[in-house]
């Protein structure tokens, strides 16, 4: 298994914070170097050294950097991908700059190369009973036979199926989908996957909303690939946690919410759910790993919610709720 090295740069006061969020991506483990902590380290009246070597007296002077370590595989292309909204989000959320530039290097690949390095990993599959997933560079296999083909390119926006949290957000969905009825809300949508995947399964309508404006750019261009009715979807770009005019605009009445974020978005968002979703609605989180699930889900019943189905994969979890 090969692996790829990304460094976050930010600051001091940032480092327990952009841990805690890089820990719900799914990702374990992470090194920090800091220069004031290394400076503490300097300073203990009880040190014992006689020389410290060049190349650690160079952490007196670095920039403040969380590094941690991907697999070069489907999942690993896809946490980059979450990764990378999350630091987007933090910078949205950070007009002072309290928290540093925020910003990922990958050792080894230059960001533009991205897009196409994870291609490798991307085959088609079959995602629940009727959905059929695969990149337009590939042709269909036999496993499509009888199923609805949804053709998702990602580029840089979370989003393939392969993770765990969206294969199972789209197993939730696919039952909730009523044709020529259902009208879906996707809260956070990347690459549009779930948006798409509900209007191909017959969904009348979808509102789509991303913090990042490229995932909007390119859900668009995933919606258009699967010859959708451009009347039949609206995708916005704004945080709704904090734009009042968006969430106006979202309006409400909706059969089935999508949002396959992580903990602390969802919780944030727990209140206005009763406000997008209709009385007999159905909800749909996913994105949060286990442990953090009876946490998010006390956050969410308390906002008049009840559980209808749990799954669980590799340590992440997707709910099924209704209204009380």
């Amino acid at each position: 298994m090969n692996w790829t090295q990304v460094d976050i740069y930010t600051t001091t006061e940032a480092i327990d914070l952009l841990s805690s969020k890089i820990q719900d991506l799914g990702i374990r483990g992470c090194m920090v170097q800091d220069a004031q902590d290394f400076q503490e380290f300097l300073e203990q009246k009880d040190g014992r050294w006689d020389y410290l070597e060049d190349g650690l007296m160079e952490l007196a002077h670095c920039e403040t950097c969380i590094t941690v370590y991907l697999p070069e595989d489907g999942q690993g292309a896809e946490t980059l991908s979450a990764l990378r909204d999350m630091l987007a989000q933090l910078r949205a959320a950070d007009p002072e700059h309290i928290y540093g530039r925020l910003e990922m290097q990958c050792s080894g690949i230059r960001e533009e190369d991205w897009a196409n390095n994870w291609k490798q990993y991307f085959k088609p599959f079959p995602v629940g009973k009727k959905l059929y997933i695969k990149p337009s560079w590939e042709a269909p296999t036999a496993e499509a036979a009888g199923r609805t083909v949804l053709e998702i390119d990602p580029a840089s926006s979370f989003g393939t199926g392969q993770h765990h949290t969206t294969r199972l957000c789209l197993e939730l969905m696919e039952s909730e989908i009523q044709p020529g009825a259902t009208r879906l809300l996707d809260l956070g949508c990347g690459s549009g996957i779930l948006f798409i995947g509900g209007l191909l399964l017959g969904a009348k309508s979808a509102y789509a909303v991303d913090i990042e404006e490229n995932a909007v750019r390119i859900a668009g261009e995933n919606a258009a690939e699967n010859h959708l009715d451009p009347d039949s979807y609206t995708i916005s770009c704004g945080n709704v946690i904090t734009d009042a005019a968006l969430t106006e605009a979202i309006g409400t009445g909706y059969d089935v919410i999508t949002a396959n974020i992580v903990a602390d978005v969802i919780k944030a968002m727990a209140p206005l759910f009763p406000r997008f979703l209709k009385p007999d609605g159905t909800l749909i989180l996913s994105g949060i790993i286990t442990e953090r699930a009876d946490e998010v889900l006390e956050t969410v019943t308390a906002q008049g919610f009840a559980v209808l189905e749990k799954r669980e994969a590799s340590g992440w979890c997707a709910v099924k709720l209704c209204r009380k």
